[in-house]
């Protein structure tokens, strides 16, 4: 909705405009404000919230002539209020907790993110040097290394035969190495 679409419904009906408002914005201004308060608030707090941007959005268009689309003010002043919101939820709430030492220890992992970072590359890395063997050759090195399957199953499965899956396993593992010791070099 434009600012002069609401200008000439505000001059016909002040209820129709906002009601016309209101209807096309509630879904975005209850996302905003939702995504907002949702770790401290309730349904009804994102309700109330809601009604109050529109309240708000009602006496700033009061007297204003926009000529635009109204999303811009519709957006900052859910943004705002939702701000608003959240920092009253959260003084009245008590959401912050001193945990000593010796609990942070009690919680620990051991969870590395450094090796985990480094292991999900390496996955990465190796994926991409399976798929650039090509078929058949990706397909049965996964299926022999990753799903156990034998040489005849992998044959039965590509229409092969069990000494031909071998052969291009064989190969497929020599220049699988050769395209890893070539990214580490």
């Amino acid at each position: 909705m434009t600012g002069s679409e609401y200008a000439g419904l505000l001059r016909a009906s002040q209820y129709d405009a906002h009601k016309a408002l209101f209807d096309e914005y509630i879904s975005y201004v209850y996302t905003i404000v939702w995504a907002r308060i949702r770790s401290v608030g309730s349904y009804e707090d994102a309700q109330e919230c809601v009604s109050d941007v529109f309240a708000s959005i009602y006496l700033h268009l009061e007297g204003e002539n926009y000529e635009g689309d109204l999303k811009g003010i519709v957006s900052l002043i859910s943004k705002r209020r939702a701000v608003d919101m959240y920092r009253r939820l959260s003084r009245r709430s008590d959401l912050t907790y001193n945990i000593s030492d010796s609990e942070l220890a009690a919680i620990s992992s051991d969870f590395d993110i450094e090796e985990n970072a480094e292991s999900e590359f390496d996955n990465s890395r190796l994926i991409d040097a399976l798929e650039s063997l090509g078929e058949p050759d990706s397909t049965i090195v996964i299926q022999k290394y990753f799903y156990d399957r034998s040489s005849r199953e992998i044959g039965e499965m590509l229409d092969m035969r069990a000494s031909a899956v071998r052969m291009r396993c064989s190969r497929a593992l020599k220049r699988l190495r050769s395209m890893l010791s070539d990214l580490e070099g």
